[in-house]
């Protein structure tokens, strides 16, 4: 069977799973897992460990204290054992909805769409990779790698417990296949994402009345307001880059010269200089208020996820995609994923790998059935090509 015939034959043996693609995605989304509640998300952790672990593959449950347990789940075939190399596929099963959503927000199949809290992001992402995996398995097909899943609790709040953990697999593998929703109707790769961060600009002024002493007092509302306007500045979408202040706090008393201000301020930026060029601008401001104190803090917590990381194995899905009768396209994403941590290790990395849909984070979260065994049959392809 000639490479092109493989692909092919691998979404045909992965499309009449779609039923039981379904019916596991079920049993994962009713097992709600949000990000902060551990009892919860470990249970949810368990259903899915027990559910690749009958499918033979060695399942690692790594303990948290105070998130969800992170599971590491390797499969090494026979024709691999002396693989010179490893391929990781990344993802996370909590959700950002709290316990009990599903009273409002059930899981439910209706029009060609299946609805519920986290199937989009990104429960449906770890059903393909199962059902992806299942198929390279029964069509024998060579793997010249071995493959680790790394699906962790923690990926909507920042990563802190599963960071060094997705960093130390990365520096392990030859490439990293990630398995966040992609963008749009036709399922768009990410093959860049902005840099993300936030900053704290804490002011300290001077209090006094208002009205018997104000020039003895030093407004830090109106420090930080000059700041904030300074910051703007710094906009430029033609760059991608976006400074913007979204929590503000200042004062005491309508008729008290304000002594303390602050401000978090949302940092993103598509390109590693930007990112850089912006924290060193943000820890070099200086008062524009005499006798002002300014406090910086923070800056970026995930480096961009730049293109020259992801083209190589975009080229290689797009061709792929091409031998199954599918089409696919790229985009750029103005949010972060655990895909920008492995590229800033300068790991290839294609992201958005996981389902077709829309409304991440909302009301109506769903996903686009049928395109679930193409996507299942798309990674199966990277990772046997790989």
């Amino acid at each position: 069977m000639t490479e092109s015939n493989l692909h092919a034959a691998l979404l045909q043996l992965i499309q009449p799973s779609l039923p039981q693609m379904l019916t596991l995605l079920r049993t994962f989304v009713v097992a709600e897992s949000p990000s902060l509640e551990k009892s919860p998300a470990d249970r949810c952790c368990g259903i899915i460990a027990e559910e690749w672990r009958k499918h033979g593959t060695r399942v690692q449950r790594i303990a948290q204290k105070h998130r969800g347990d992170h599971l590491r789940i390797t499969w090494q075939p026979h024709s691999s054992r002396r693989s010179a190399g490893q391929l990781l596929v990344l993802g996370h099963y909590d959700t950002v909805y709290e316990t009990g959503t599903l009273a409002k927000m059930p899981f439910r199949v209706s029009a060609s769409k299946a609805h519920g809290p986290g199937t989009f992001d990104m429960k449906a992402g770890i059903v393909q990779a199962l059902f992806a995996l299942n198929a390279l398995r029964q069509s024998a097909t060579p793997l010249r790698k071995h493959i680790v899943f790394l699906w962790t609790s923690d990926e909507e709040v920042g990563s802190e417990s599963s960071r060094n953990l997705i960093e130390v697999e990365a520096r392990r593998s030859d490439a990293v296949f990630v398995l966040e929703p992609s963008l749009g109707p036709r399922g768009l790769l990410k093959t860049a994402r902005k840099g993300v961060g936030e900053a704290e600009i804490i002011v300290h002024g001077r209090a006094s009345h208002a009205g018997l002493a104000p020039q003895d007092g030093v407004n830090a509302v109106h420090e930080l307001a000059r700041q904030i306007m300074r910051l703007q500045k710094w906009n430029d979408s033609r760059r991608g880059i976006s400074v913007n202040a979204d929590i503000i706090e200042g004062g005491t008393r309508v008729n008290v010269i304000a002594e303390r201000a602050r401000a978090v301020i949302d940092l993103r930026a598509l390109r590693v200089a930007d990112m850089r060029s912006i924290e060193k601008r943000l820890h070099a401001l200086r008062p524009i208020t005499r006798e002002a104190r300014l406090e910086i803090r923070g800056g970026f917590n995930r480096a961009p996820m730049e293109r020259k990381v992801s083209a190589a194995l975009f080229a290689r899905a797009k061709s792929l995609a091409a031998q199954m009768d599918l089409s696919i396209g790229e985009c750029v994403a103005g949010g972060g994923s655990d895909g920008n941590l492995t590229a800033a290790l300068g790991v290839p990395t294609l992201d958005g790998l996981g389902a077709v849909g829309d409304g991440a984070h909302s009301a109506h979260e769903h996903v686009f059935v049928k395109t679930m065994p193409q996507r299942a049959a798309l990674l199966a392809a990277l990772l046997a090509s790989s």
